[in-house]
């Protein structure tokens, strides 16, 4: 059987629909696995040893040369995925895009959301196999295994989260540069400011503070990552509040931020893909969630606190609002510092 996952997008999303791998696995151990996903993100699926190709998409490069590249890049993705004959397509992205590049696959089985449960109408004219969630449906990552049951039924349970494995290549690149920075054998706390959306972002004071408070109370040594130059101007806003002993971190490669992670003792930041990708790797979290919801976003298991805005507003999933300095406020710096000590005390004892 030749199965293609379509999850194009965002990386935190790719990240949560990486169970659904180990679930059809369980049921179709012999299954070839291939995912269709944008290029920005290829690089984090790539040698995954559940999947046999990534095809990676390149709408962002098609937007920007125009109509006729984009109908060309089209083109030459529907003849590569009519070539593969593929015999199940699990559409877990659920839009109008992936509408289309199922419809291109050409297979007899097209799996996708039913109309309750869909993100766009369009959607609905690609799948032949229309799925509907249940009440315990609420997570991101259970939404996608559901589609994955219903196509497949009968499989085993999963983890709550990846798997996620390290390039070997990307891991010893991670411990060659913790060797140079003097951080080998230290443990450490990556803190990721950014995000997608300007509300989801926790207040730089309060990062600033954070970064005090982990030097003053813990032995944890902060590392900063980032992905723009915005999020580099507020690690280094962060250095200087720890009186230079944080560490920004060089900006790499997707896999080589995945091997930083997977170092990590303890991973710190809002609704972004790091803190997911940290949770697939299994390493213990402290995310926090304003205008995203924690129940449906954040991190599942014991390993992992996440703290939700107290305002009754939230989640909102607004991208702009005139309350965003209140909500940014409403998590407590003192809130996440005891989240941290808890969950460090907690590692540190077992």
């Amino acid at each position: 059987m030749k199965i293609l996952v379509v999850k194009v997008s965002a990386l935190g999303d790719v990240v949560h629909a990486l169970p659904v791998l180990p679930y059809i696995k369980s049921v179709a151990p012999a299954a070839e696995i291939d995912w269709l996903v944008e290029e920005a993100f290829a690089p984090l699926l790539e040698g995954h040893p559940l999947l046999r190709n990534v095809h990676r998409l390149q709408t962002k490069l098609w937007r920007k040369s125009g109509v006729a590249a984009m109908l060309r890049g089209v083109r030459e993705i529907g003849r590569l995925l009519r070539r593969e004959r593929y015999d199940l397509v699990l559409d877990l992205q659920g839009n109008s895009k992936s509408a289309l590049l199922t419809l291109l696959s050409r297979a007899p089985l097209r799996y996708g959301f039913d109309r309750a449960a869909v993100r766009e109408w369009p959607n609905l004219v690609a799948s032949n196999r229309r799925v509907a969630l249940n009440e315990s449906d609420y997570h991101i990552s259970d939404r996608s295994l559901r589609i994955a049951r219903a196509a497949l039924p009968g499989g085993d349970a999963v983890p709550a989260a990846g798997p996620l494995p390290v390039s070997p290549a990307a891991a010893a690149s991670i411990a060659a540069e913790l060797e140079r920075s003097g951080l080998a054998g230290q443990p450490l706390a990556v803190l990721h400011y950014g995000t997608t959306w300007k509300t989801k972002l926790w207040p730089l004071e309060n990062w600033r503070q954070l970064t005090r408070f982990l030097l003053r109370e813990t032995d944890l040594r902060p590392i900063l990552t980032w992905g723009n130059d915005e999020e580099r101007r507020a690690a280094e806003a962060m250095v200087e509040a720890s009186g230079g002993k944080a560490t920004i971190w060089p900006r790499g490669t997707l896999p080589e931020l995945l091997a930083l992670l997977a170092r990590a003792d303890l991973v710190v930041g809002g609704d972004t893909g790091p803190v997911h990708m940290a949770a697939a790797l299994g390493i213990p979290t402290v995310s926090l969630y304003r205008v995203t919801d924690a129940r449906r976003n954040g991190p599942r298991g014991e390993k992992h606190i996440r703290l939700q805005s107290p305002l009754d507003c939230s989640p909102c999933l607004r991208k702009g609002c005139e309350r965003d300095a209140e909500c940014g406020r409403s998590i407590a710096v003192e809130e996440v510092f005891r989240a941290i000590g808890a969950r460090w005390r907690k590692e540190a004892d077992e």
